[in-house]
């Protein structure tokens, strides 16, 4: 199962929609990196195992092709558009479904 670490940027109301849907989510709220730098809460996402979700397309490409360019393995960056967010909960619903597996 794919685990979900959302970055401030991402509305918190995420978290129980997607949890709902059987995904374990963790924010930056509850794991007390409020605040943290980009890189921080990548490395965070490395260390834990988790799925990068943010907002923050221009600075999280950039730190994806850095991560690459050491050869540091992580479990993904999702980037997302802004959106309403039963909507944007629905669409990163059906992505984590198709690479788990489930029948969402």
């Amino acid at each position: 199962m794919i685990s979900i670490y959302c970055d401030e940027d991402v509305d918190i109301l995420i978290k129980p929609l997607l949890e709902a849907k059987g995904f374990k989510v963790l924010t930056t709220l509850d794991e007390k990196m409020l605040g943290a730098s980009d890189i921080q809460q990548a490395n965070y996402a490395i260390k834990k195992g988790l799925t990068f979700l943010t907002h923050n397309r221009l600075d999280f490409e950039q730190l994806y092709i850095n991560l690459a360019n050491e050869g540091r393995d992580h479990p993904g960056i999702i980037i997302a558009t802004r959106r309403n967010v039963y909507e944007l909960a629905r669409r990163i619903s059906r992505v984590l479904a198709a690479y788990t597996n489930l029948n969402l």
